[in-house]
C-alpha cells in the first residue's frame, strides 16, 4: 500500500510502501494527531521506521491495496 504523506512549509511529501491494511494506517494516524502526540512512527514494507512530526501533517494520503505487484523486486 502506498502512503504520501504532506509536510507544512516543504514542497515534498514522504512517500512509504506498506504492508499494513488502510484501516490500520488511518487507525494510527487519526490515534497521534487526536491524542497529541509529538511522533507519528509508521513501518515501512521493508521493516525500516519512520518518524514524522504530527504538528507538521498538513494531510496523508492512503492508496488503494495491492494484490500483486509486477515486475522485479529488489
Amino acid at each position: 500500500m502506498d502512503i504520501r504523506i504532506g509536510i507544512q512549509n516543504s514542497p515534498r511529501e514522504i512517500a512509504i510502501e506498506s504492508s499494513e491494511t488502510a484501516d490500520a494506517i488511518e487507525q494510527q494516524v487519526a490515534s497521534a494527531i487526536e491524542n497529541g502526540a509529538p511522533l507519528l512512527v509508521l513501518r515501512d514494507a521493508k521493516g525500516k521506521r519512520v518518524f514524522v512530526p504530527t504538528a507538521g501533517i498538513a494531510y496523508v494520503e492512503i492508496g488503494a491495496e495491492e494484490s500483486r505487484r509486477v515486475g522485479f523486486v529488489s
